[in-house]
């Protein structure tokens, strides 16, 4: 199952794919992670994907990752008396504290800690943007709006306020039960949403202990503000461009896009594009020429993954989904300007040993036009330090844990392998060099480099290079 692209795709599993022989399917058309979105997800629906997942990844014998994609808080006013009103433009409409059906002037917003953190001035959002307040008076139990773009509003809808910082933690009672049985059931990767500071990702790293890395929503423009800070507590990131372009004006998510793609390359951190990136294909069986357009733009800018959501969960051709932006993907890696925009990208290398090392490994295996960057790696530092250099030649992650080669499956270029650790320097490079011919990155008579660290089996050690021969 050697993949002929180095940008990983993520499908997200729902009713579409429900069933063990999608999920191999979705595996054979090119899905590298598969994402549990907990807003619609069971445990006993996680725990029971869980399970297939690792069964497909025994048949194919090749680590699959598992992104669980907590709901955070969801923010939604109350009901009507008449199921729905409509708001015209320049009415003034009140949000507040009291629990009866609300009314074409009031609504009850079941959230004291909204209203102590209204200003005047602050945008509100109603129903993913498809109605538009903005306040005029704010007390502690009642906010005063007025409409500025009209429309029918309807029980329970969902509230977004892009100008206002709201003292609530990014997990709720439910993140913290499907944390926990997630956790439990051996996934890989957490994302957590509603991000707004960097002490939203501590919460949640401390709660995983270490379980699981911490891929950081970037959805709100409260994180925009503070990304520098977020993004370095992280462990990876996504581009979460749904929220982030109801919130923010559409025509700024595109440079965040590559803002933060470009962070995580110099962090040699993992980042993921989402949201729409082939929103027609859920009924129809090929995409439109921007949404090509769309997924290219993101594979030639570097990033480590691409996602699809309602696309493989619930659209009608799942399978053809994921084919195709596989294919797009390789095209891309094809195309004769991907490895010059890739190179101009390329980060100065950090002043320590194991990034100078990293950094002379994909100059000398591109300069030798060597076959393979073989790394072994116990944490997987070191896999990430060379897949941050995006190399030419592909590169091999040897690890003896297979928690590292499952999280590995999300990272750039990097083809991970469980095995045995190496006992010494020969030992090292004669395996590398058998495991590389196996795989299929090379044959024999050719030529491949090796990176590690000395002592081995000891994390972020990685102090030595080799050049050595695939034998016959």
């Amino acid at each position: 199952m050697r993949r002929l692209r180095r940008c990983k795709i993520v499908a997200t599993l729902g009713p579409a794919t429900a069933q063990r022989s999608a999920l191999a399917d979705l595996f054979r058309a090119g899905a590298d992670v598969f994402r549990i979105n907990m807003s619609h997800a069971s445990h006993d629906d996680m725990r029971e994907r869980v399970a297939m997942i690792r069964s497909i990844e025994q048949e194919f014998g090749r680590p699959i990752s598992i992104l669980l994609d907590l709901q955070g808080p969801k923010l939604r006013i109350g009901s009507f008396k008449s199921t729905s009103i409509q708001l015209s433009r320049g009415a003034q409409f009140a949000f507040d504290l009291d629990p009866t059906p609300g009314d074409a002037t009031r609504v009850y917003l079941p959230h004291p800690e909204i209203l102590n953190a209204l200003q005047p001035g602050h945008v509100v959002l109603i129903d993913d943007g498809k109605v538009r307040l903005h306040v005029v008076e704010a007390y502690p139990k009642k906010a005063v709006a007025i409409v500025d773009v009209s429309g029918t509003v309807s029980n329970r809808k969902g509230v977004s306020l892009p100008d206002t910082e709201i003292p609530v933690s990014s997990m709720t009672e439910k993140d913290r039960a499907d944390l926990d049985a997630g956790l439990n059931a051996g996934i890989d990767w957490v994302a957590v949403s509603f991000v707004q500071r960097a002490e939203d990702v501590a919460e949640v790293k401390k709660a995983a202990r270490g379980r699981a890395l911490i891929m950081a929503k970037i959805e709100k423009p409260q994180a925009i503000s503070r990304l520098e800070e977020i993004m370095d507590i992280s462990d990876g990131f996504m581009v979460a461009r749904g929220d982030l372009g109801v919130e923010m004006p559409l025509e700024k998510v595109p440079g965040l896009q590559k803002r933060i793609t470009r962070i995580a390359r110099r962090l040699g951190k993992p980042v993921v594009v989402a949201t729409q990136m082939l929103e027609s294909m859920i009924s129809l069986p090929v995409p439109t020429r921007a949404e090509v357009s769309d997924v290219a733009t993101a594979v030639f800018e570097g990033a480590d993954a691409v996602m699809l959501s309602a696309e493989s969960a619930s659209g009608h051709y799942p399978i053809e989904t994921v084919a195709t932006m596989n294919r797009i993907a390789e095209e891309v890696e094809r195309d004769a300007f991907y490895r010059q925009i890739i190179n101009a990208q390329r980060a100065v290398p950090d002043p320590t040993g194991a990034d100078a090392i990293a950094s002379a490994a994909r100059n000398i295996a591109e300069t030798l036009d060597l076959k393979a960057v073989v790394a072994w790696t116990a944490s997987g530092s070191t896999a990430l330090r060379i897949a941050r250099e995006r190399p030419g030649p592909p590169v091999l992650a040897l690890t003896p844990n297979r928690e590292t080669a499952r999280r590995l499956a999300i990272v750039w270029g990097v083809h991970a392998v469980v095995t045995e650790d190496a006992h010494d320097v020969d030992d090292m490079a004669n395996r590398a060099a058998v495991i590389t011919r196996r795989e299929g990155f090379a044959g024999a008579g050719e030529r491949i480099i090796v990176v590690a660290g000395v002592p081995f089996g000891s994390p972020g050690a990685t102090n030595m290079v080799r050049i050595t021969y695939v034998e016959n």
